[in-house]
């Protein structure tokens, strides 16, 4: 799907939405907020998109459906996970439970269940158990060969939809020892199930996302036939594996569209107050956090740009770039909506206020990013499995193959760019030392400094100090490889679980970062719509990353936080996404005059 296809696909979603701060759409937030507040399943709002045709885009076109591919299904579940996560899961599990059926299936098993879903079946994903949680290999649902198919026995759990779906996809132990070839994976189709085989557990109080079906489904004998079975038996675990590098991928639009949501909240806050005779806007430290969070939700935006095309254009690498994606931008954008909490100051509290409501909602909801396919412990220790090779690729690389890693990455952060098929079954579990972004930055660097050579005056500037706080940024992998050269030469056996290698891995996510925001610009620069690109908004993101190293170093130029605060500004007022995606939303049909800031009786 081509760049003005998924905009207007995207554009035609939100308008079906409408406004959602008109209590009249289709989906609005105090509808919203009171599912929320009743810890109600949105039973409504689930068959309205359905009947849109929701479920299509994340389902593959050769067999029925209208997807070819998952950033069009990351892109439409941002538009409504702006306005509840809780919904936009409820959804995504769906899709995410066919993508094993997508990896491994045959075209038999994946036109039935897609002829199903379009029928009004919904499926859960079970993977995880509750004494077990991330580590699969202790999973202890047994599924025993029997005459014509299999009977499960076991408890998943929790896990989203569980009590809502029809249907379960199930990773069972189908071998004697539970090795990594002694799992499988298997379709339980409730329906079919005979009395007393299965049993769905209680729903559970929920932190975030309180409207959602989180439960889990007890089996006592189920049987199911081998037809059910996906895949080879004792493939179960790679079909998991590679479905988690796509769902984590996914639920980051859960992140971004929290993040775009409460910013647009705290800007009309500030916009709107007044104290001691001034907006608060006007004040330059609250003005500077906005721009801060902005530029932060747009380094999340251009990590995710790359992480979730790399399922398409790089899958032997995409091991790499989800685990980046899932570690970088839930714990960056929660620090972030930490300072929005600051910009509305009381009015976070405020839990049933049409407008201020929807932020604390989306400061619990975005917790389930953190924790969800994958948590920040399983993505560190991924990145840090492979840490060493990706720093010697990175140093050895030759010429040939950082030219093949910025032609990749030009396919990658090119939002024009059209995307080969998804064939997930060519993604794979390791990399082996490749990750175009880092290897294709010396490129970037060198593109970078050739615009800001055809760039006028202050944005001259920006972009080449932009240049040198991104190659300061590159240039902690040299002393970073040293250092894990020095720890694993100290702790021996225990480098592999050590604390210090998780401390690594982080500062490898962050340096990824930088070069995403990097590449997001030379590549995509073209593609975006004014006022985007922002060389002003470059030097911040990367400013924004550099803090993480060191929090209290001043900012390059000051006056550049300004320009943001301008960009940002501008973008709300042109009822534009907060993204690098040209995309705008839904009319603005509520009345605002008086209303925005008004206080809650």
């Amino acid at each position: 799907m081509s760049q003005a296809e998924l905009t207007e696909l995207a554009e035609r979603l939100e308008q079906y939405l409408g406004d959602p701060h008109d209590p009249a759409s289709r989906m609005s937030f105090p509808a919203v907020l009171d599912h929320d507040e009743r810890d109600s399943f949105p039973y409504a709002f689930v068959s309205m998109l359905h009947r849109w045709g929701f479920l299509d885009y994340g389902l593959p076109a050769e067999q029925g459906g209208k997807a070819g591919n998952p950033e069009t299904g990351f892109t439409l579940m941002r538009l409504v996970a702006r306005r509840d996560g809780a919904t936009a899961i409820a959804l995504g599990l769906t899709n995410a439970a066919f993508t094993p059926v997508w990896i491994a299936g045959t075209d038999e098993q994946k036109r039935r269940q897609i002829d199903d879903v379009h029928g009004g079946v919904s499926i859960a994903w079970g993977l995880s158990e509750a004494a077990h949680g991330s580590d699969l290999l202790s999973n202890e649902v047994v599924a025993e060969k029997v005459p014509g198919g299999y009977r499960l026995a076991g408890e998943k759990w929790p896990i989203g939809n569980a009590t809502f779906a029809d249907r379960m996809v199930v990773f069972a132990r189908t071998g004697p020892r539970g090795g990594a070839g002694d799992y499988s994976i298997l379709v339980v189709d409730k329906w079919r199930a005979e009395a007393e085989t299965v049993r769905e557990t209680p729903l559970l109080k929920l932190h975030g996302v309180r409207a959602l079906d989180l439960s889990g489904l007890r089996m006592d004998g189920v049987f199911v036939p081998e037809s059910d079975r996906i895949g080879a038996e004792g493939q179960g675990l790679e079909i998991a594996l590679k479905t988690s590098q796509t769902a984590r991928l996914v639920i980051l639009s859960l992140a971004l569209s929290g993040v775009d949501t409460s910013l647009r909240a705290a800007l009309e806050f500030a916009q709107d107050r007044v104290l001691f005779n001034t907006p608060v806007i006007d004040s330059p430290y609250t003005g500077r956090q906005l721009a801060e969070s902005f530029a932060d939700l747009m380094v999340a935006d251009a990590v995710c740009l790359g992480a979730v095309r790399s399922v398409q254009a790089s899958p032997a690498q995409v091991s790499v770039w989800s685990s980046v994606a899932k570690y970088v931008v839930p714990t960056l954008l929660e620090q972030t909506h930490s300072r929005l909490s600051v910009v509305l100051g009381a009015r976070t509290f405020l839990r049933t206020h049409p407008r201020f409501g929807m932020h604390q909602k989306m400061l619990r909801d975005l917790s389930v990013t953190n924790v969800a396919d994958g948590n920040t412990v399983v993505n560190l220790r991924n990145i840090g499995h492979q840490l060493a090779s990706l720093l010697e690729r990175a140093r050895t690389a030759s010429p040939e193959l950082r030219r093949e890693a910025a032609e990749h990455t030009a396919l990658l952060y090119a939002m024009d760019a059209e995307l080969p098929l998804y064939r997930p079954h060519l993604q794979e579990l390791s990399s082996r030392g490749l990750d175009d972004a880092i290897l294709a930055s010396p490129d970037a660097l060198v593109r970078l400094r050739l615009l800001a050579d055809r760039a006028a005056d202050k944005d001259r500037d920006r972009l080449l100090l932009a240049a040198d706080v991104a190659g300061q940024l590159l240039g902690r992998l040299g002393p970073l490889e040293e250092r894990a050269q020095r720890l694993r030469a100290e702790l021996g056996r225990g480098y592999a679980t050590s604390a210090e290698l998780f401390d690594l891995a982080q500062e490898y996510c962050l340096v990824h970062a930088a070069a995403a925001c990097v590449h997001t610009y030379v590549h995509s620069q073209e593609s975006m719509a004014a006022p985007l690109p922002s060389a002003a908004l470059l030097l911040l993101q990367l400013e924004r990353l550099n803090r993480q190293f060191h929090p209290y170093e001043p900012y390059r130029d000051p006056t550049a936080a300004d320009e943001v605060l301008a960009v940002l500004t501008r973008l709300h007022e042109e009822n534009r996404l907060l993204s690098h995606w040209p995309i705008t939303l839904a009319d603005r049909t509520a009345p605002t005059e008086g209303a925005r800031c008004a206080e809650a009786r």
